[in-house]
C-alpha cells in the first residue's frame, strides 16, 4: 500500500511540475482580431501586447498588434459611460422616460452604445445626440433643420445677404481680421519629467484668395518650426521637455484676413470637364477608407441624380438630400470609424466631417470633382472645429459649399443656398487635404489620422491621445 501511495504521489507531483513549467499559450493575430470584433478590448489588448513583448513578430504584424491596442483604448474613451450613470443623464435631460422608450432608442441606435468587455457602455455624447434626433423626428418638416432661429443663423443669414450683394463674379468680399491665440496644454505628468514633447499645431494657410495677410507674432516656447504652405495640411511644430507636477503649454499668437466668396453660378458659364486633367483625376477618384464608391452609395446617388448631366444641379440635388435627410449631431472619434458615409447613411446623422464626406463620395462618383477644406469656423461666440468642401466647375473654377450649415431659411432662393455656391468670412482655413503628412514626420499614429484642427501631439514612447490633453482657441476681432 505505501508503494502505491508513493507511485501516485510521483504523479501528481510531475503534474504539479509540469504546470508551472507550462508554455503559455501565443495568441495568433487572428485571435486578436476576433476577441477586438466581439469588444473584448481589454483582452484583445492584452493579448496582442503579450505578443508584441516577445519580440518575434515582423513589422507588418507589430504594426496591426498595435493599432489593436491603440484603437482599443480610443474606443474605450469615447463609450465610457456606464448604464447607470446613462440612466441619471436621461433623468436629469427628459425628467421621466419609460424603459420602452429606452429600448426603441437604443434599438435605433439613437442612444449610442457598445458591449466592451461583456458590458454596456454609452457613448460620451449619448444623451445630447438622442435630444437632437428626438427633436428632428417630432418636427417631421423636410429641412426643418435649417429652419432654426438660434443666433448663429441668423448671424450667418445677415451675413449671407450682405456677401450677395458685395460679390461679383466669386470675388472675395467682405474682409474681416481676427487676432488668434491658440494653446495646447499637456496633461501634466502625462510624459515623464525630462521627456521631450513634440507638438504640431494648427495654422492658417496663405494659398487661398479668401485667406491672407497671415501674421505669426509669438510662439510658446519661441522656438518653432512652420511647415511649408504646399502641404495639403498646415501646421507649427514645437518642442520642450516635460517637468514634473505641471502641464506642458505650446502657444501660438497670430492674426490674418479672411474674406467671403459668393458664386452666382446661373450667370456663370460652366463648361463640360476636361476629363484628361489632373485636377478631374485626382477629385473625383475614390479615397480610402472614408471616400469609396460602395453600392449603397452608388445607389442612393443615383436615386438621388435621377440621370441629371449638369454638374450644378447634381450638386444641389446631393446637397438637398443631405439637407433633408441627415441630422446634426455630435460625432464619434473619426479614427474609430471604419467608414464615415457608411455610419451616416446607417444613422441618417452625423457632424459637419461626416455630412462632407457623404457628400463628396456621392459627387465624386457622378463625376463632379470635390476636395476636402476644414480648419475652424470663427463665428463671434460660436469658434470652432469645422469641416466643408470645394466643388470644381469648369471654367469657373473652384466654389466653397458647406454641407452641415444646410439651407437658411429664406423666401430668397440665393440667401436659402447660399452655402451650396458660397462661404462666410468667418473661417480659418487650416486643411485642402484629408490625411495628409505633418513636417516634421510624426513618428506614431495620429489621434486624427484624416483631419487636422485640434493639434497632434507625441513623445518618444508614443502618441498623446484627446483624453491626456486639451486645447483653446479665443479671438478678437
Amino acid at each position: 500500500m505505501k508503494r502505491i501511495t508513493t507511485f501516485f504521489g510521483l504523479i501528481i507531483f510531475i503534474i504539479l511540475i509540469s504546470c508551472q513549467n507550462k508554455v503559455p499559450v501565443r495568441h495568433t493575430l487572428a485571435d486578436i482580431e476576433t476577441a477586438f470584433q466581439k469588444g473584448l478590448l481589454s483582452k484583445a489588448s492584452q493579448w496582442a501586447d503579450s505578443v508584441l513583448k516577445e519580440g518575434k513578430t515582423d513589422s507588418l504584424t507589430a504594426a496591426k498588434l498595435f493599432y489593436f491596442i491603440d484603437v482599443s483604448e480610443r474606443i474605450k474613451t469615447d463609450f465610457s459611460v456606464p448604464e447607470s450613470e446613462i440612466d441619471a443623464r436621461l433623468k436629469k435631460e427628459f425628467g421621466s422616460y419609460s424603459q420602452n422608450d429606452k429600448k426603441l432608442w437604443e434599438k435605433n441606435n439613437w442612444l449610442e452604445y457598445g458591449v466592451i468587455d461583456g458590458e454596456k457602455r454609452y457613448f460620451k455624447r449619448a444623451v445630447s445626440n438622442l435630444k437632437l434626433i428626438l427633436a428632428s423626428h417630432q418636427s417631421q418638416v423636410p429641412g426643418a433643420k435649417g429652419l432654426i432661429t438660434d443666433q448663429l443663423s441668423l448671424f450667418r443669414l445677415k451675413h449671407s445677404h450682405d456677401v450677395i450683394a458685395a460679390s461679383a463674379n466669386g470675388k472675395p468680399v467682405v474682409p474681416v481680421t481676427m487676432k488668434v491665440t491658440y494653446q495646447l496644454t499637456v496633461n501634466a505628468d502625462a510624459v515623464p519629467a525630462g521627456e521631450l514633447v513634440r507638438c504640431w499645431l494648427p495654422f492658417p494657410r496663405e494659398v487661398h484668395a479668401r485667406q491672407g495677410n497671415v501674421a505669426l507674432q509669438k510662439t510658446i516656447p519661441a522656438a518653432h518650426f512652420m511647415a511649408p504652405d504646399t502641404l495639403g495640411q498646415r501646421s507649427v511644430y514645437l518642442e520642450q521637455k516635460a517637468v514634473q507636477g505641471k502641464p506642458v503649454v505650446f502657444e501660438l499668437q497670430f492674426s490674418y484676413q479672411s474674406k467671403a466668396q459668393y458664386f452666382d453660378l446661373s450667370k456663370l458659364k460652366i463648361l463640360p470637364y476636361d476629363k484628361t486633367s489632373m485636377i478631374f483625376k485626382k477629385y473625383t477618384a475614390q479615397q480610402y477608407p472614408q471616400i469609396v464608391f460602395s453600392k449603397e452609395i452608388k445607389q442612393l446617388s443615383d436615386s438621388i441624380v435621377n440621370g441629371n448631366s449638369s454638374p450644378s444641379e447634381i450638386v444641389k440635388k446631393l446637397y438637398y438630400w443631405i439637407n433633408d435627410h441627415i441630422i446634426w449631431t455630435g460625432a464619434l472619434e473619426y479614427s474609430i470609424m471604419t467608414q464615415i458615409p457608411k455610419y451616416v447613411l446607417a444613422n441618417h446623422r452625423g457632424d459637419c466631417g461626416m455630412q462632407t464626406l457623404l457628400f463628396m463620395s456621392m459627387a465624386r462618383y457622378q463625376g463632379i470633382p470635390v476636395k476636402w477644406q476644414s480648419g475652424w469656423m470663427m463665428h463671434p461666440g460660436e469658434v470652432n472645429l469645422h469641416d466643408w468642401c470645394e466643388v470644381y466647375y469648369e471654367g469657373v473654377g473652384w466654389v466653397p459649399l458647406d454641407m452641415s450649415f444646410n439651407l437658411q431659411n429664406s423666401v430668397d432662393l440665393k440667401e436659402k443656398e447660399f452655402y451650396i455656391s458660397g462661404i462666410d468670412a468667418y473661417r480659418m482655413i487650416v486643411n485642402d487635404a484629408i490625411s495628409s503628412p505633418l513636417v516634421p514626420s510624426k513618428l506614431f499614429p495620429r489621434s486624427e489620422p484624416y483631419d487636422f484642427q485640434r493639434g497632434e501631439v507625441e513623445w518618444s514612447r508614443g502618441n498623446l491621445y484627446f483624453n491626456q490633453w486639451d486645447y483653446h482657441m479665443s479671438v478678437a476681432y
